[in-house]
């Protein structure tokens, strides 16, 4: 197996296991707070370990003007609030339902590059989008008329959470390919400066939300969870730098199928089958959008 593939093999089972891990273990824990606390973990946990792995250590921030500042601030900001509304939705939905919706976000990120980055769509992309939104159909799906799960999607509230969040990340994911592309900012930098800058957005409102009775019981978990998300996040980067994008994007978005089992066998979530074939239609859908 080439290295590329078994990282973002890897990457699948981590990120799948977050989803799962936020449904079960974080009820209670308002989504800014946790956020914080999480990134801020991620970020104790990766700064050292990635200064220590580079000769030099960490490597320096290349010069950005005021566009490539904004848009720097933008990705920060969508990816801060597409994290906390996917929070809001695991929250209010069962993780085996959240998680094929919220991982379609190439289907957004396909016309924002169309109409705004000028790039071209492939066939293959339009035939991603279909079946992507056939995924969606599907985890909406409970009986009834054709448009009911449409119209349920539209409705109910996980559904709505999950697409926007969705959205969100698609906007930021543009945003990383920009930062991360045209304007070279080097990974093991921006991975930090990406974590960091998610905490400073959402402290205001997690100072607002601060528990009753304090954080103190729940920091083992946040650290606990702040070293999942900084292996995560330096194992997805190493997929991305051994294989082709189109390879990655599509078995990380697996992620969705290890969710919707976790969230099947061991929490015990209805319609198992149906959401798992919606799972593994997003994750085909996503694979012909990177194509």
């Amino acid at each position: 197996m080439e290295p590329g593939v078994a990282y973002a093999l890897a990457a699948a089972g981590i990120w799948g296991g977050w989803l799962f891990a936020l449904k079960r273990y974080f009820d209670g824990v308002h989504a800014a707070v946790l956020t914080f606390f999480v990134n801020c973990s991620a970020i104790a946990w990766y700064v050292p370990f990635a200064a220590a792995t580079r000769p030099g250590g960490l490597p320096a921030l290349p010069p950005l003007d005021a566009t490539a500042v904004a848009v720097f601030a933008a990705t920060v900001v969508l990816g801060g609030a597409g994290f906390i509304l996917s929070v809001y939705a695991l929250g209010v939905g069962d993780v085996s339902y959240v998680a094929p919706i919220a991982k379609i976000v190439p289907v957004f990120v396909v016309p924002v590059e169309v109409f705004w980055l000028h790039a071209s769509l492939e066939p293959t992309a339009v035939a991603g989008i279909a079946v992507a939104t056939t995924a969606v159909y599907l985890a909406n799906y409970e009986g009834g008329g054709v448009l009911e799960p449409l119209r349920r999607a539209a409705s109910y509230r996980p559904a709505q959470l999950a697409l926007l969040s969705a959205v969100l990340y698609a906007g930021s994911d543009v945003g990383r390919r920009l930062v991360l592309g045209d304007y070279t900012v080097p990974t093991r930098l921006w991975v930090p400066l990406f974590l960091a800058g998610i905490a400073a957005a959402v402290l205001p409102l997690a100072l607002r939300r601060w528990p009753d009775g304090g954080v103190r019981p729940w920091l083992p978990v946040f650290l606990l969870a702040g070293a999942g998300v900084a292996v995560g996040e330096h194992v997805t980067a190493l997929a991305f730098a051994n294989a082709s994008a189109s390879v990655v994007s599509t078995l990380v978005n697996a992620q969705a199928i290890v969710a919707v089992l976790l969230g099947g066998l061991l929490l015990r979530e209805p319609g198992l089958r149906r959401r798992l074939a919606a799972a593994c239609l997003a994750v085909v859908g996503v694979g012909l959008i990177a194509a």
